[in-house]
């Protein structure tokens, strides 16, 4: 198979995409990005996927992240998303779009596969390494675990409950805008996420990623935690990028 693959990663405003080398994770292309249609529809946004294969004038592999839970190809649940994509076999209609291999994976399962293969994790991608924890702090929580190298998919840890709200209600990037959080206080909020999160799963590493990890720096020391914290090195890239790695796996 060609090494090159389009990546795609759906978010709760944005939909981004790259031609992205699956044998070094680096993007191809420069990644364009296009607003999220409302309603977001299955069929609006299939419609925006194939306008992207089109401006790209691409016909090899697709890999598509999915702000959701996946299993075999459907989409069981979509935030940000209209609630018709909820049970929808989705992939069957994606491979409408081009007659190579196409991939749908969870967005933060992608983001969690690209820095275990070219970022942060990458030291824990042997069979024989620990585990490894990615939480992706953005518009809600996203999380992808993986031991040994390997993938437990669909997660979700964004949804424990902290008290008498979600996790992503309390700890995702968009609030603390909302709140208007400053950084020690909001990386007090992520340490207390993350310590609950050190007791279920016990990680060897924890990796931060999301759009607020460009300043982990600012709230980074704020989080009391014994396992090691990192941010992540993708920045909004990993997901595309883990998308077009999913591939693979197919």
């Amino acid at each position: 198979m060609t090494p090159l693959v389009l990546g795609f990663d759906i978010g709760g405003s944005l939909i981004k995409c790259a031609v992205v080398d699956i044998t070094t994770g680096q993007t191809r292309t420069e990644p364009i990005q296009v607003p999220l249609p409302q309603p977001a529809t299955p069929t609006a946004v299939f419609a925006e996927l194939r306008a992207a294969l089109g401006r790209e004038k691409w016909h090899g592999p697709v890999g598509v992240g999915y702000p959701g839970v996946v299993k075999n190809g459907f989409t069981l649940t979509g935030a940000h998303l209209d609630r018709s994509f909820i049970g929808l076999n989705w992939l069957d209609d994606l491979r409408k779009l081009t007659a190579q291999p196409v991939a749908l994976i969870n967005d933060a399962d992608a983001a969690g596969l690209a820095e275990i293969r070219f970022g942060a994790a990458r030291i824990f991608a042997a069979p024989d390494a620990g585990t490894v924890l990615l939480v992706t702090l953005g518009t809600g929580i996203g999380s992808a675990l993986f031991h040994g190298g390997r993938l437990l998919p669909n997660t979700e840890f964004g949804h424990m409950l902290m008290g008498e709200r979600e996790a992503e209600q309390w700890a995702a990037g968009s609030v603390r805008i909302r709140e208007n959080l400053d950084w020690p206080a909001y990386g007090a909020r992520v340490g207390r996420f993350l310590r609950e999160m050190e007791k279920l799963v016990s990680p060897d590493l924890i990796v931060v990623g999301g759009g607020v990890s460009e300043n982990f720096a600012l709230f980074g020391p704020h989080i009391d935690i014994g396992c090691a914290t990192v941010p992540a090195e993708l920045g909004n890239r990993a997901g595309l990028i883990g998308a077009a790695l999913a591939v693979t796996e197919e």
